[in-house]
């Protein structure tokens, strides 16, 4: 494995509807409204945007993300990452019995900003800490619990 290489997983149970949740996940441009890490997102084609995420940590990073699957009869979210980190995320959103739903999460990143590179060795625990608590401050939003 690369040292720059980092990998997330995640699992989100919500009380949305799977089709409700999966629209949520699919609107990028909207999760600066509910998801407080989420800084900006602009739209710079059809399948593609640009957005700047927020952490904990004093940094903040500038992605463009690239729709690969949008398949909301599965509803299953991939796509492409590039800029200060590069990889690909995806989402599976399934239902929960009446309790709405479970997202999972997956996101394999090679990080490229020159900042985090020269401190990835020995903060790779911080950076697992930060996209935790991001994660975190998303689903709780979506709970309706605020950050």
């Amino acid at each position: 494995m690369n040292p720059h290489d980092i990998r997330f997983t995640g699992r989100w149970k919500t009380r949305l509807p799977p089709d409700a949740m999966y629209a949520k996940l699919a609107d990028i441009g909207g999760y600066p409204a509910w998801w407080p890490n989420f800084s900006s997102v602009r739209h710079t084609g059809e399948r593609e945007c640009e957005f700047v995420i927020s952490s904990v940590l004093p940094y903040a990073l500038t992605v463009r993300l690239t729709a690969v699957v949008e398949d909301p009869i599965e509803r299953i979210l991939e796509a492409t990452l590039d800029g200060d980190i590069m990889g690909s995320v995806r989402w599976a959103v399934e239902p929960d019995g009446p309790h709405g739903c479970v997202a999972q999460f997956t996101e394999h990143v090679v990080v490229r900003k020159a900042a985090l590179r020269r401190w990835m060795p020995l903060a790779r625990p911080l950076f697992r800490i930060n996209h935790s608590l991001a994660m975190r401050a998303g689903h709780r939003a979506l709970n309706g619990l605020g950050a």
